[in-house]
């Protein structure tokens, strides 16, 4: 069957893809435009995505959210600060350790007296300002020993303390102990010794602290 060229009209025999006359390829491709409407689809898909996405959030897990984390550092850090003004007035590092627990949940409750809800929240703020303070407090003894050329006085107080706690435990084996502690390996190694138990001691009782507050407080709001 021929249909007619679109160029010089003349008479072109079906399936072949050039025109014998003018040579005009016969071959077209024809582009639908696209609707000015989007499919419908596509509408649902869109008008769907809020309410996809305000699913999708919730079932994101509380601790990759952004959370109350950083409210509860300024308590915190106010009550290391405050211990450590008392460390300098010389009370036991331990007591104000305790302290520092104390006040980091008496400070987070004046602030928001709902961010203290039972004792373990209680315990985690004490905890922190526990960390807080010995971190504090650690800096601050190495600037004095930087500064101060205060190494040899901390040596000598740290070997006084050992050998009164050696000579409560007389033995055969007091000496050679004394004798490796006395050696530069020795006393790095009580030193770091020391300061791992610093840390652990100063956490536990800054969270024994916030315990003691939240229970306070809770007992003193039970009807």
């Amino acid at each position: 069957m021929d249909h007619p060229c679109h160029k010089c009209g003349h008479n072109t025999e079906d399936g072949k893809a050039f025109c014998s006359e003018c040579g005009a390829p016969q071959i077209r491709v024809t582009i639908a435009e696209p609707s000015a409407e989007p499919a419908p689809a596509l509408d649902r898909i869109a008008a769907g995505l809020p309410h996809e996405m305000e699913r999708v959030s919730l079932g994101i897990p509380g601790t990759i959210l952004p959370s109350s984390s950083f409210r509860a550092l300024r308590p915190c850090a106010l009550a290391a600060a405050v211990a450590v003004l008392s460390m300098f007035l010389r009370l036991n590092p331990f007591v104000a350790a305790l302290g520092a627990g104390f006040l980091a949940v008496a400070f987070s409750r004046r602030s928001n007296p709902a961010s203290v809800s039972n004792t373990a929240s209680g315990a985690r703020l004490g905890a922190l300002s526990g960390l807080l303070l010995f971190g504090v407090s650690t800096v601050l003894q190495t600037l004095a020993v930087a500064l101060l050329h205060k190494g040899a006085e901390i040596r000598s107080v740290m070997m006084d303390k050992i050998q009164q706690a050696a000579s409560r435990y007389p033995g055969p084996d007091v000496q050679p102990f004394l004798d490796y502690v006395r050696s530069p390996g020795g006393f790095a190694v009580m030193l770091v010794a020391s300061i791992i138990v610093g840390l652990v001691a100063f956490v536990v009782l800054g969270g024994c602290g916030g315990a003691l507050a939240a229970a306070l407080w809770a007992r003193r709001n039970r009807p």
